[in-house]
Protein backbone atom coordinates (compact mmCIF):
# COMPACT_ATOMS: atom_id res chain seq x y z
CA UNK A 1 0.00 0.00 0.00
CA UNK A 2 1.42 3.40 -0.94
CA UNK A 3 0.28 6.84 1.10
CA UNK A 4 -2.23 9.05 0.24
CA UNK A 5 0.57 11.68 -1.05
CA UNK A 6 1.56 9.27 -3.62
CA UNK A 7 -1.93 8.07 -4.95
CA UNK A 8 -2.31 11.78 -5.60
CA UNK A 9 0.79 12.33 -6.89
CA UNK A 10 -0.04 9.19 -9.23
CA UNK A 11 -3.53 10.79 -9.95
CA UNK A 12 -2.10 13.81 -10.88
CA UNK A 13 0.47 12.71 -13.14
CA UNK A 14 -2.33 10.14 -15.27
CA UNK A 15 -4.55 13.37 -15.73
CA UNK A 16 -1.11 15.25 -16.68
CA UNK A 17 -0.79 12.60 -19.34
CA UNK A 18 -4.38 12.76 -20.37
CA UNK A 19 -3.89 16.25 -21.22
CA UNK A 20 -0.92 16.13 -22.96
CA UNK A 21 -1.04 13.08 -24.80
CA UNK A 22 1.90 11.62 -23.53
CA UNK A 23 2.11 8.47 -21.86
CA UNK A 24 3.96 8.38 -18.13
CA UNK A 25 5.92 5.78 -16.06
CA UNK A 26 3.51 3.02 -14.88
CA UNK A 27 2.69 3.59 -11.29
CA UNK A 28 3.47 0.29 -10.50
CA UNK A 29 6.86 0.89 -11.81
CA UNK A 30 7.03 4.32 -9.97
CA UNK A 31 5.23 3.03 -6.92
CA UNK A 32 6.46 -0.44 -5.93
CA UNK A 33 4.19 -1.01 -3.25
CA UNK A 34 0.84 0.14 -5.17
CA UNK A 35 -2.08 -2.48 -4.48
CA UNK A 36 -5.57 -2.64 -5.99
CA UNK A 37 -7.06 -0.39 -2.99
CA UNK A 38 -4.76 1.76 -3.89
CA UNK A 39 -5.40 1.69 -7.81
CA UNK A 40 -9.00 2.56 -7.34
CA UNK A 41 -8.26 5.33 -5.32
CA UNK A 42 -6.19 6.72 -7.31
CA UNK A 43 -8.51 6.15 -9.80
CA UNK A 44 -11.50 7.92 -7.32
CA UNK A 45 -8.92 11.04 -7.13
CA UNK A 46 -8.32 11.27 -10.91
CA UNK A 47 -12.27 10.98 -11.73
CA UNK A 48 -12.90 14.02 -8.89
CA UNK A 49 -10.17 15.78 -10.49
CA UNK A 50 -11.80 15.60 -13.70
CA UNK A 51 -15.34 16.32 -12.45
CA UNK A 52 -14.12 19.72 -10.54
CA UNK A 53 -12.92 20.71 -14.42
CA UNK A 54 -16.32 20.59 -15.52
CA UNK A 55 -16.84 16.43 -16.34
CA UNK A 56 -19.77 14.83 -15.05
CA UNK A 57 -19.87 10.91 -14.23
CA UNK A 58 -22.60 9.09 -16.12
CA UNK A 59 -22.12 5.39 -15.75
CA UNK A 60 -19.35 3.17 -15.33
CA UNK A 61 -17.70 0.86 -17.47
CA UNK A 62 -16.44 -2.88 -17.19
CA UNK A 63 -13.70 -4.52 -18.14
CA UNK A 64 -11.57 -7.90 -18.21
CA UNK A 65 -14.80 -9.86 -18.27
CA UNK A 66 -13.13 -12.97 -20.64
CA UNK A 67 -11.45 -15.28 -19.23
CA UNK A 68 -8.31 -15.06 -21.50
CA UNK A 69 -7.93 -11.36 -20.47
CA UNK A 70 -8.47 -12.34 -16.79
CA UNK A 71 -5.36 -14.59 -17.35
CA UNK A 72 -3.64 -12.37 -19.17
CA UNK A 73 -3.79 -9.64 -16.42
CA UNK A 74 -3.59 -12.62 -13.63
CA UNK A 75 -6.95 -11.35 -12.39
CA UNK A 76 -9.53 -13.71 -11.28
CA UNK A 77 -12.13 -11.30 -11.69
CA UNK A 78 -12.75 -7.69 -13.95
CA UNK A 79 -11.90 -4.61 -13.17
CA UNK A 80 -14.27 -1.42 -13.97
CA UNK A 81 -14.16 2.58 -13.89
CA UNK A 82 -15.93 5.53 -14.90
CA UNK A 83 -17.72 7.37 -17.47
CA UNK A 84 -17.26 10.48 -18.20
CA UNK A 85 -20.28 12.90 -20.26
CA UNK A 86 -17.78 14.78 -22.33
CA UNK A 87 -16.60 11.04 -23.73
CA UNK A 88 -19.78 10.25 -24.92
CA UNK A 89 -20.58 10.05 -28.34
CA UNK A 90 -23.57 8.91 -30.87
CA UNK A 91 -24.04 6.88 -33.86
CA UNK A 92 -22.40 8.90 -36.64
CA UNK A 93 -19.95 11.32 -34.95
CA UNK A 94 -16.82 12.52 -36.32
CA UNK A 95 -14.33 11.84 -33.50
CA UNK A 96 -10.80 13.64 -33.61
CA UNK A 97 -8.09 11.01 -33.35
CA UNK A 98 -5.69 12.98 -31.57
CA UNK A 99 -7.83 12.83 -28.12
CA UNK A 100 -6.53 10.07 -27.56
CA UNK A 101 -2.53 8.42 -26.89
CA UNK A 102 -3.24 5.42 -29.12
CA UNK A 103 -7.07 4.51 -29.31
CA UNK A 104 -8.69 0.96 -29.53
CA UNK A 105 -11.85 0.26 -30.15
CA UNK A 106 -14.48 -2.55 -28.82
CA UNK A 107 -17.71 -4.23 -29.15
CA UNK A 108 -20.17 -4.01 -26.27
CA UNK A 109 -23.83 -3.67 -25.10
CA UNK A 110 -24.87 -0.61 -22.78
CA UNK A 111 -27.25 -0.97 -20.10
CA UNK A 112 -29.24 2.27 -19.22
CA UNK A 113 -30.78 2.01 -15.08
CA UNK A 114 -34.25 2.21 -15.27
CA UNK A 115 -34.13 2.47 -11.35
CA UNK A 116 -31.46 2.44 -8.25
CA UNK A 117 -29.81 -0.94 -8.02
CA UNK A 118 -26.98 -1.43 -5.04
CA UNK A 119 -26.00 -3.50 -2.13
CA UNK A 120 -24.71 -7.24 -1.74
CA UNK A 121 -26.16 -10.54 -3.51
CA UNK A 122 -27.14 -8.96 -6.58
CA UNK A 123 -27.82 -11.69 -9.46
CA UNK A 124 -28.37 -11.07 -13.23
CA UNK A 125 -32.63 -11.07 -12.56
CA UNK A 126 -31.91 -8.02 -10.26
CA UNK A 127 -29.63 -6.63 -13.11
CA UNK A 128 -32.63 -7.22 -15.89
CA UNK A 129 -35.52 -5.81 -13.34
CA UNK A 130 -33.64 -2.80 -13.05
CA UNK A 131 -32.50 -1.69 -16.40
CA UNK A 132 -34.84 0.36 -18.79
CA UNK A 133 -32.86 -0.17 -21.92
CA UNK A 134 -30.13 -2.08 -23.45
CA UNK A 135 -28.34 -0.61 -26.56
CA UNK A 136 -25.69 -1.24 -28.74
CA UNK A 137 -22.68 0.64 -27.92
CA UNK A 138 -18.46 0.89 -28.64
CA UNK A 139 -15.90 1.62 -26.25
CA UNK A 140 -12.68 3.16 -27.32
CA UNK A 141 -9.92 2.34 -24.53
CA UNK A 142 -6.89 4.52 -24.26
CA UNK A 143 -3.65 3.97 -21.59
CA UNK A 144 -2.12 6.86 -20.26
CA UNK A 145 0.85 4.88 -18.97
CA UNK A 146 3.87 3.29 -21.10
CA UNK A 147 3.15 -0.72 -21.55
CA UNK A 148 3.46 -3.31 -20.01
CA UNK A 149 0.83 -2.66 -17.87
CA UNK A 150 0.53 -4.66 -14.08
CA UNK A 151 -3.54 -4.62 -13.52
CA UNK A 152 -3.43 -1.80 -10.73
CA UNK A 153 -1.87 0.33 -13.64
CA UNK A 154 -5.25 -0.44 -15.81
CA UNK A 155 -7.36 0.19 -13.02
CA UNK A 156 -5.39 3.43 -11.64
CA UNK A 157 -6.19 4.29 -15.17
CA UNK A 158 -9.76 4.11 -15.10
CA UNK A 159 -10.20 0.68 -16.38
CA UNK A 160 -8.08 2.19 -19.73
CA UNK A 161 -11.75 4.04 -20.51
CA UNK A 162 -11.20 6.38 -23.50
CA UNK A 163 -14.74 7.08 -24.68
CA UNK A 164 -18.21 5.36 -25.47
CA UNK A 165 -20.19 5.60 -28.81
CA UNK A 166 -23.95 4.51 -28.39
CA UNK A 167 -26.37 3.67 -31.25
CA UNK A 168 -28.35 1.18 -32.98
CA UNK A 169 -31.76 -0.02 -31.65
CA UNK A 170 -33.02 0.61 -28.70
CA UNK A 171 -34.26 -2.64 -26.77
CA UNK A 172 -36.05 -3.24 -23.90
CA UNK A 173 -34.13 -6.52 -21.57
CA UNK A 174 -36.67 -9.16 -22.44
CA UNK A 175 -37.21 -7.94 -25.62
CA UNK A 176 -34.36 -10.45 -27.04
CA UNK A 177 -32.08 -12.57 -25.52
CA UNK A 178 -29.46 -10.55 -24.75
CA UNK A 179 -26.72 -13.57 -24.50
CA UNK A 180 -27.11 -14.38 -28.46
CA UNK A 181 -26.45 -10.37 -29.32
CA UNK A 182 -24.09 -11.20 -32.69
CA UNK A 183 -21.92 -8.40 -34.21
CA UNK A 184 -19.33 -7.76 -36.37
CA UNK A 185 -16.58 -5.03 -36.63
CA UNK A 186 -15.78 -3.32 -39.77
CA UNK A 187 -12.92 -1.05 -40.42
CA UNK A 188 -12.22 0.82 -43.88
CA UNK A 189 -14.73 -1.86 -45.16
CA UNK A 190 -12.99 -4.78 -44.24
CA UNK A 191 -14.75 -7.25 -41.04
CA UNK A 192 -11.31 -6.86 -38.16
CA UNK A 193 -13.49 -8.52 -35.62
CA UNK A 194 -16.73 -10.83 -34.67
CA UNK A 195 -18.72 -11.90 -31.35
CA UNK A 196 -21.01 -13.25 -29.55
CA UNK A 197 -22.45 -11.21 -26.25
CA UNK A 198 -22.61 -14.77 -24.02
CA UNK A 199 -18.54 -14.14 -24.29
CA UNK A 200 -19.16 -11.68 -21.37
CA UNK A 201 -19.34 -14.10 -18.26
CA UNK A 202 -21.41 -15.94 -19.94
CA UNK A 203 -24.61 -13.41 -20.10
CA UNK A 204 -23.78 -9.67 -20.44
CA UNK A 205 -25.84 -8.97 -17.00
CA UNK A 206 -23.25 -11.26 -14.96
CA UNK A 207 -20.67 -7.97 -15.19
CA UNK A 208 -23.28 -5.85 -13.93
CA UNK A 209 -24.05 -7.49 -11.20
CA UNK A 210 -20.55 -8.55 -10.33
CA UNK A 211 -20.07 -4.01 -10.53
CA UNK A 212 -22.88 -3.73 -7.81
CA UNK A 213 -21.28 -5.73 -5.38
CA UNK A 214 -18.25 -4.30 -6.07
CA UNK A 215 -19.57 -0.67 -5.68
CA UNK A 216 -21.20 -1.55 -2.31
CA UNK A 217 -18.17 -2.18 -1.03
CA UNK A 218 -16.91 1.28 -1.01
CA UNK A 219 -20.75 2.28 -0.41
CA UNK A 220 -21.98 2.67 -4.18
CA UNK A 221 -24.16 1.25 -6.52
CA UNK A 222 -26.01 2.18 -9.84
CA UNK A 223 -28.34 5.15 -10.32
CA UNK A 224 -31.39 5.04 -12.47
CA UNK A 225 -30.30 7.00 -15.64
CA UNK A 226 -26.77 5.17 -15.82
CA UNK A 227 -24.87 3.65 -18.27
CA UNK A 228 -23.35 0.37 -18.10
CA UNK A 229 -20.31 -0.73 -20.27
CA UNK A 230 -20.97 -4.54 -19.91
CA UNK A 231 -17.78 -5.62 -21.13
CA UNK A 232 -16.13 -6.17 -24.62
CA UNK A 233 -17.13 -9.11 -26.99
CA UNK A 234 -14.14 -8.65 -29.25
CA UNK A 235 -10.91 -8.24 -29.22
CA UNK A 236 -10.04 -4.78 -29.20
CA UNK A 237 -9.47 -3.00 -33.04
CA UNK A 238 -6.38 -0.12 -33.24
CA UNK A 239 -7.41 3.06 -34.34
CA UNK A 240 -6.10 5.73 -36.46
CA UNK A 241 -6.88 9.31 -38.20
CA UNK A 242 -8.81 8.63 -41.48
CA UNK A 243 -10.40 5.64 -40.25
CA UNK A 244 -14.64 4.57 -40.58
CA UNK A 245 -15.36 2.02 -38.55
CA UNK A 246 -19.20 -0.12 -38.67
CA UNK A 247 -20.32 -2.23 -36.16
CA UNK A 248 -23.35 -4.44 -37.22
CA UNK A 249 -25.32 -5.98 -34.84
CA UNK A 250 -28.08 -7.51 -37.10
CA UNK A 251 -31.56 -7.15 -35.72
CA UNK A 252 -30.15 -5.03 -32.91
CA UNK A 253 -29.15 -2.29 -35.59
CA UNK A 254 -25.58 -0.95 -35.91
CA UNK A 255 -22.96 2.49 -34.98
CA UNK A 256 -21.32 3.88 -37.24
CA UNK A 257 -18.29 6.47 -36.20
CA UNK A 258 -15.57 8.01 -38.28
CA UNK A 259 -11.78 9.46 -36.98
CA UNK A 260 -10.39 12.49 -38.21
Amino acid sequence: MITDEQRQAAADAILKAETDRKPIVQPSKTYPDLDIEDAYRIQALWAQSRVSRGARIVGHKIGLTSRAMQMASKMTEPDYGVILDDALYNDGAQIKADLFIKPRLEVELAFIMGEDLEGTGTRIYDVMRATEFIVPALEIIDYRTEVPRAITDTIADNAAFGAIVVGGRVVRPMDIDIRWVGATLSKNGIIEESGVSAAIMGHPAAGVAWLVNKLHAVSGGLKKGQIVLAGSFTRPVDIVKGDVIQADYGPVGSIGVSFE
